[in-house]
């Protein structure tokens, strides 16, 4: 599949750091933990390890990253206190409200540098402000649900003629699905939620919940299942002829029609910037926490031709990202 880039200019004003307690030095050994759901060579997780060797650590040399890939996001807490007996100078937490809970529930005093894309830390009561986070924690921010209302306006755009609407969710995105259905009401389509469970989910059957609405568009939510399992996810949709926008950009790579969202890829390695900070010394209640603004809209026009599908020309022309 070949690929046309447009470079989408606005920047994430600087990557902010985190800091942990007090250190007069970074450690002789840097041990950062992690829990995730995606294979260990995961793009994002290649990306943090790059950013981190051009700070000075070098894998095996004076920093390790120490993880383990959870089978569910049910599964992070254990994962997390299984992370504590290799001695971890520094926790990461990324995604959903469930992983960061997970990871604060076993962390004590340790720092947490988090990277938030689907919840609202402020609602949640996670920190006290975005400015002075307090406690051990700071990062990144996503304001994910609000752009699970976005995709719809695109939807919209995109697919004038829509009239209902699929909004998928799992354990990790029923805030995301919520939100969604609201923005599609005030537009005046119908939402339907489906549920996609489990750690292995049958995406085939979730997905024939939409087959009496022939035609008719999904959104796929930010969650690390469903970009775990995007290609299955893409099969599902693409063999039962519909439609849908993703949140990230490794969905439509795969073969969703569309997806408008954040840089996970780049976010990850912003992330590098806050261990290092930490690890030099920063205190994390003092380090304001970053709002990602760099969002991105990808349009996969092999999958428009093979659903029949003609998106309107400056629509198309609008995208940061085309597969064709």
């Amino acid at each position: 599949m070949s690929m046309r880039r447009r470079q989408f200019i606005t920047l994430l004003g600087g990557a902010a750091a985190w800091p942990v307690a007090a250190r007069a030095q970074q450690p002789r050994m840097l041990r950062v933990g992690f829990v995730g759901i995606q294979p260990r060579a995961a793009a994002i997780y290649v990306a943090f390890l790059k950013r981190m060797a051009e700070l000075g650590y070098q894998e095996g040399r004076n920093f390790t990253f120490e993880y383990v890939q959870a089978p569910s996001i049910e599964g992070y807490e254990a994962s997390y206190r299984a992370l504590l007996t290799r001695r971890v100078d520094i926790l990461l937490a990324a995604g959903n409200e469930l992983s960061l809970r997970a990871a604060r529930a076993v962390a004590g005093t340790l720092p947490i540098a988090f990277l938030a894309i689907d919840f609202d830390l402020l609602a949640a009561g996670d920190v006290a402000s975005l400015a002075r986070p307090g406690g051990n924690i700071t990062g990144i921010l996503v304001q994910q649900i609000e752009l699970a209302a976005k995709r719809i306006e695109i939807l919209r755009e995109a697919m004038p003629s829509t009239r209902q609407v699929g909004l998928a969710w799992d354990a990790a995105s029923r805030d995301q699905a919520d939100s969604a259905a609201q923005a599609a009401r005030m537009l005046g389509l119908e939402p339907r939620l489906i549920e996609v469970g489990g750690s292995s989910p049958d995406y085939l059957a979730a997905f024939r919940q939409m087959r009496d609405a022939p035609g008719e568009p999904v959104v796929i939510p930010a969650s690390p299942i469903f970009l775990r399992d995007r290609a299955a996810v893409a099969q599902a949709l693409s063999g039962q002829g519909i439609p849908s926008i993703s949140a990230f950009r490794e969905n439509a790579e795969a073969g969703a029609l569309m997806s408008y969202g954040i840089d996970l890829v780049g976010l990850f390695g912003d992330i590098a910037n806050y261990v290092d900070r930490i690890a030099r010394g920063a205190i994390p209640a003092e380090m304001p926490i970053e709002q990602s603004s760099r969002f991105y809209l990808t349009v996969n026009l092999k999958t428009a031709t093979l659903l029949g599908l003609t998106l309107p020309v400056a629509f198309t022309a609008r995208a940061n990202e085309v597969f064709e």
